[in-house]
């Protein structure tokens, strides 16, 4: 820090010079052995989107020229951009033109990047990226293994030995010694002091960007927002006080209505057919997977608050809608293993005339949340992972999506 200016330090390294880091006061300490990994700014962030990502571009830059190197970027963002619609693989209409790149861009690029510069860049450089997007997505699986682990440190000598490009090709003439991509060696022992780095931050105002900032701010004014902020983290904090102490006290045990009232059981016939949020409580389409607070339990699954329009609400009506003539027949013998899970005999093995006969309608929806317990670092201390499920003819106006689901039929069969 001493030999170079402020410019380079962040340039180069990623430092800010002005300030000076905590571990100078520990000049004995390994800060890898006093903190957990930072997938985010370590891996995702840094070594990919600072390093690779900008490395490729000055490549082009040096072997090509300015005017060729455009002209290959533009290239390389149309097939970005030319991405198809699918589950879980993030569009980008205009390539990697952004002003301010998320940790999200960031793993969505990964997803599609390396076929995007295949053939503009030397098959060794091609080979680097693959080998560090093969350590990346193995250091961000929730359980490893020691058979994962001799799978990373495979991952990273690829790596290191391909990444050896960047100097001859003059990118970086004075080698590659960087604190981000120096910290990747010490992830096997980090892991096994640590745990899984799925999910962790070196930040505790990043893991809490979300609670404190985003939704906050979505509940002010958004004129003046900065006190309206900080009195509803105030207001939520005494919140989770209170019920941590009604909690103990047992004031939240059983029901919360006197034992003389009674709740109000409306007939399913009375709710208006155009009010499906009446049985169906679940949460917006658009919300993200992940971490479920509350209580364990062990599985549920709850339907969209939206019924999918422009359906038929008769079995038979609906089974020609979507051309499955077997429906009517095979939600009959479903209903029946469902009322009946302790009978003799299954609902494939006795006559279709014995299975209960629906009258009244039906609706169709294409999503549903299926909450489980799951316990790993992104579900949290409770345990609990929510998925949303998709089955929709038309995806945000572009596709069809339909998640692959793995349905359990017996649990007393080994395997899947």
């Amino acid at each position: 820090m001493k030999t170079c200016d402020h410019k380079m330090l962040w340039d180069e390294y990623g430092i800010v010079g002005n300030i000076m880091p905590f571990t100078s006061s520990f000049p004995r300490a390994d800060i890898h052995q006093l903190l957990s990994p930072d997938l985010l700014h370590q891996i995702i962030k840094g070594t990919f989107k600072d390093h690779l990502v900008s490395w490729v571009g000055e490549y082009l830059d040096i072997v090509h020229g300015a005017t060729r190197a455009a002209s290959i970027m533009a290239d390389i963002d149309r097939r970005i951009a030319a991405v198809p619609a699918f589950p879980e693989l993030r569009q980008f209409p205009e390539g990697r033109g952004f002003k301010q790149w998320t940790g999200d861009d960031s793993k969505a690029l990964m997803k599609v990047y390396l076929p995007a510069i295949a053939g503009h860049v030397p098959p060794q450089m091609v080979r680097a990226l693959s080998a560090f997007l093969d350590f990346c997505y193995l250091v961000r699986r929730d359980v490893l293994d020691e058979t994962t682990l001799d799978a990373i440190d495979d991952a990273l000598d690829r790596f290191h030995n391909d990444r050896a490009i960047f100097h001859k090709a003059g990118v970086r003439p004075n080698g590659i010694s960087l604190p981000h991509q120096h910290s990747l060696k010490h992830y096997r022992s980090m892991i096994q002091m640590f745990g899984a780095p799925n999910g962790l931050c070196s930040s505790i105002t990043e893991s809490k960007h979300i609670k404190a900032v985003k939704e906050p701010w979505r509940c002010s004014s958004h004129f003046a927002a900065l006190g309206q902020m900080l009195l509803t983290n105030q207001r939520l904090d005494k919140l989770a006080a209170s019920r941590v102490d009604f909690a103990a006290h047992h004031m939240l045990d059983g029901p919360c209505l006197p034992p003389w009232v009674h709740p109000v059981q409306l007939p399913l016939d009375s709710i208006p057919e155009d009010e499906p949020n009446n049985r169906n409580k679940a949460p917006e389409d658009d919300d993200d997977d992940g971490t479920v607070e509350g209580s364990q339990i062990m599985a549920e699954v709850t339907l969209a608050k939206t019924e999918a329009r422009h359906y038929p609400h008769r079995l038979a009506a609906l089974a020609l809608a979507v051309k499955q003539p077997r429906l009517p027949e095979l939600v009959r013998r479903f209903l029946f293993d469902q009322l009946y899970p302790d009978a003799p005999l299954s609902a494939s093995e006795i006559p279709l005339s014995e299975c209960p006969v629906i009258h009244g309608q039906i609706s169709v929806f294409h999503s549903a949340v299926a909450i489980y317990y799951a316990p790993s670092d992104p579900s949290g201390i409770g345990g609990m992972h929510k998925e949303r499920i998709r089955a929709t003819p038309l995806w945000r106006g572009t596709a069809p999506r339909r998640d692959c689901v793995f349905a359990e039929k017996d649990a007393d069969l080994p395997g899947m």
